[in-house]
C-alpha cells in the first residue's frame, strides 16, 4: 500500500468558517482524494490550524510547520508522497512577509523533511488558492488586510520557482479550486471537492513518471 502524508493548515484539517467546527472526512480534499485513489493508498492527515511554514506566531506558539515536520515524517515513514499546502496564515499582517520570504519558509520545510528521513519520497508543493477582500469584513479581518492579499496571489509563481529548482512537483491551487464566500480564506465544501480532484490528477502524472 503506498502511503501520502498531506502536510498543511486548515485548509487540510477542514475548518468551517461558518462553524469553527472540522469538515467530516469525507468532505475533506485527503478524505475525498483517499476515496478517488481507491484501497491501494492510505492518505494520512497532518493539517493544522493556524500552522505556518517557518513563522513563530506571537499570539499562539506551536503552529511553526519548520518545528513539527521531522515529527511527522519519523512518525509516518516510509512514505511515498509528501504533500505540502501552506503559506496563507504566512501572509498574515504580524509578520509582514513578502511572497520571497514565505517561499523561502517553504523550502526550509522542504529541506527538512527530506533530510529527516532515511528513504527517498516524491515531493508536491500546492500554492494555496489566493485570498480575496473577502476576507477584510470577516471574523478574520484583524489577521490579515489587503496587503495579505496581494501577498497570497503572488505565492503561486515565487513556489512554482521553487518546485524547479528543488525538482519536485507543483500544483496551482489557485488554478484548480477557490476559497469560499464566507471568508475569502478557507475553502467551502466544493472547494475541497475542486482541489481533491485535482490533486487526483496530479497524483496519477507523478506515478506515471516513477
Amino acid at each position: 500500500m503506498r502511503k501520502i502524508v498531506c502536510f498543511g493548515d486548515s485548509n487540510t484539517y477542514g475548518y468551517i468558517t461558518e462553524t469553527g467546527r472540522r469538515y467530516k472526512k469525507k468532505v475533506r480534499w485527503p478524505g475525498r482524494l483517499e476515496k478517488l485513489l481507491g484501497d491501494s493508498y492510505q492518505v494520512v492527515e497532518e493539517g493544522l490550524c493556524g500552522r505556518t511554514s517557518a513563522f513563530e506566531d506571537k499570539t499562539e506558539p506551536g503552529l511553526c510547520g519548520l518545528d513539527s515536520i521531522e515529527r511527522v515524517i519519523k512518525e509516518q515513514e516510509p512514505l511515498d508522497l509528501l504533500i505540502v499546502m501552506l503559506g496563507s496564515n504566512d501572509c498574515k499582517t504580524q509578520f509582514g512577509a513578502a511572497a520571497e520570504e514565505i517561499t523561502e519558509g517553504v523550502k526550509k520545510v522542504i529541506q527538512k523533511a527530506r533530510e529527516s528521513s532515511s528513504e527517498e519520497f516524491d515531493i508536491l508543493l500546492i500554492a494555496p488558492a489566493m485570498m480575496t477582500e473577502r476576507i477584510a469584513d470577516s471574523g478574520f479581518g484583524s489577521e490579515f488586510d489587503m496587503r495579505s492579499v496581494a501577498v497570497s496571489r503572488e505565492l503561486a509563481k515565487n513556489y512554482q520557482a521553487l518546485t524547479e529548482h528543488e525538482k519536485i512537483n507543483f500544483l496551482d491551487g489557485s488554478l484548480v479550486t477557490r476559497v469560499g464566500e464566507a471568508d475569502g480564506l478557507h475553502l467551502a465544501e466544493e472547494g475541497h471537492q475542486m482541489l481533491a480532484e485535482a490533486v487526483y490528477q496530479k497524483i496519477l502524472e507523478i506515478m506515471e513518471h516513477e
